[in-house]
């Protein structure tokens, strides 16, 4: 067995974190593994680029897939230009956001409040 899987077997990431959870023990120093957490902020200021803007101010952004880090990123944009329009056109909404998940990117869409169709921009959103 390698460092690294009897690490994962004695319940740590590593062989090396089981190696100093080992020094530890043999010098009777107490402590906690995993237990505190701290929290920080990740700044950076980012550009949205939109796939599409129509005269009357609508933004329509295409998706075929629509990942974890794109629905991050528009809930981030909406927050931030809670001004803007931005609308989905799906290749199809009823796809699952992951696998296993019972959402759909309809469901993360009125969820969140943005609007969204399949195949095509409706021709109201045209007008």
């Amino acid at each position: 067995m390698g460092a690294s899987e009897r690490g994962r077997k004695y319940g740590y990431r590593s062989g090396l974190e089981d190696r100093i959870s080992e020094q530890l023990k043999s010098l009777s120093v107490p402590f906690k593994y995993e237990e505190f957490k701290i929290k920080y902020e990740v700044h950076e200021t980012r550009t949205y680029t939109p796939d599409f803007e129509i005269p009357n101010g609508i933004i329509v952004e295409s998706k075929g897939r629509f990942v974890a880090a794109d629905r991050k990123k528009h809930l981030l944009v909406k927050k931030q230009h809670p001004e803007l329009d931005i609308r989905f056109v799906f290749s199809n909404s009823r796809a699952k956001i992951n696998k296993g998940s019972k959402t759909t990117y309809g469901d993360w869409c009125d969820k969140h409040g943005f609007i969204y169709s399949d195949k095509r921009i409706p021709d109201e959103w045209l007008k």
